[in-house]
């Protein structure tokens, strides 16, 4: 027989620890399973990542997050987060991604992960929480060429682009700033955007300055455009002024991510049609399925974009105050 657990949480990135604190912090049995390296989705932002927020915003569990920077950076985040679940204890289980999430006869979750070596593994669960994030599936634009080797929908470094003539498609924050380091490693981007300008959500102190290296030519903007094809050499766009071909030596499709919902579909939750997000009680965020939650960027769906760091690491609180009253006394 499985092993039964008071929560299962799926997902170990900023949101899922911060609800596994809670529930260790209650007296819950709690096991954490994520699928990849801790914050796998921070580890994979880009080397020089400086995060919109200040460090504060960004504490879990109310253990301090110390920098000596304003704003901290990807390596900062990710040696707070290890600090905390050392501290803390968590009960972590790494590169064990979830296979399997079903409801069994007796009310529990029946949770299958798959270690990287190992047989399979079977938890039953009495409350399951999803915290899976939302980095890990591109919004594909479904045009001929985007799985050719030199796009990718990731922007992962910078020296790599040095002298290289790159298209940056998108009109956001990850756009911007892509464009922005490549230009200073001596990189050539061009950003393609099918709105009319960049979008008004680009962090204060990114936005003036892209366009002013889009005002003096550093870098090179085309507005309302969008790509037509990918080639090995070039991307094909048309344009205001039609058809054209733009030089390509790589390819940055920064047109956002979703939640992946292959373990909502299994387990029987709704979800909405159009923005693909689980349907869920706004106060407890529990979905359709009694026993089930949803945390963090998975709670958006499509709209992963509205949820951070800074608001969804007090969703885990909310849930884990809501299993603790549901399971008595004991561990609330």
């Amino acid at each position: 027989m499985a092993d039964l657990v008071d929560v299962v949480i799926i997902g170990g990135g900023p949101a899922g620890l911060a609800a596994a604190i809670a529930a260790h912090r209650r007296g819950m049995s709690c096991q954490v399973l994520e699928k990849a390296a801790l914050v796998n989705s921070l580890l994979h932002y880009p080397d020089e990542m400086v995060f919109f927020t200040t460090p504060e915003l960004m504490e879990i569990g109310g253990l301090p997050f110390v920098s000596p920077n304003e704003k901290p950076n990807r390596r900062e985040a990710l040696r707070y987060y290890r600090r905390v679940t050392d501290s803390i204890g968590l009960n972590v289980a790494l590169f064990e991604p979830v296979t399997s999430l079903r409801r069994n006869a007796d009310g529990f979750f029946d949770v299958i992960s798959q270690p990287k070596n190992g047989a399979p593994v079977e938890r039953m669960a009495r409350f399951v929480v999803l915290a899976c994030g939302a980095y890990d599936v591109a919004n594909r634009m479904g045009v001929p060429g985007e799985d050719l080797p030199h796009v990718s929908h990731y922007y992962r470094d910078t020296h790599s682009h040095y002298r290289r003539q790159v298209v940056i498609v998108g009109g956001k924050n990850s756009a911007a700033e892509a464009a922005l380091e490549i230009y200073r490693a001596g990189g050539h981007p061009t950003i393609v955007h099918r709105g009319d300008a960049l979008g008004d959500s680009i962090k204060y102190w990114v936005k003036p300055d892209i366009e002013n290296r889009i005002k003096e030519r550093a870098v090179r903007a085309m507005f309302n455009t969008t790509v037509v094809e990918i080639t090995p050499a070039h991307v094909v766009v048309n344009g205001p002024d039609g058809r054209s071909e733009v030089p390509a030596d790589a390819v940055l499709l920064m047109t956002g991510y979703r939640s992946d919902p292959v373990l909502l579909r299994e387990v029987g939750a709704a979800m909405d049609p159009e923005t693909a997000a689980p349907v869920h009680n706004e106060q407890s965020f529990e979905t359709t399925v009694p026993g089930l939650f949803v945390i963090g960027a998975f709670v958006a769906g499509k709209q992963s974009g509205r949820i951070f760091i800074e608001n969804g690491r007090f969703h885990g609180e909310v849930v884990i105050a809501e299993i603790g009253a549901r399971l008595g006394p004991r561990r609330s």
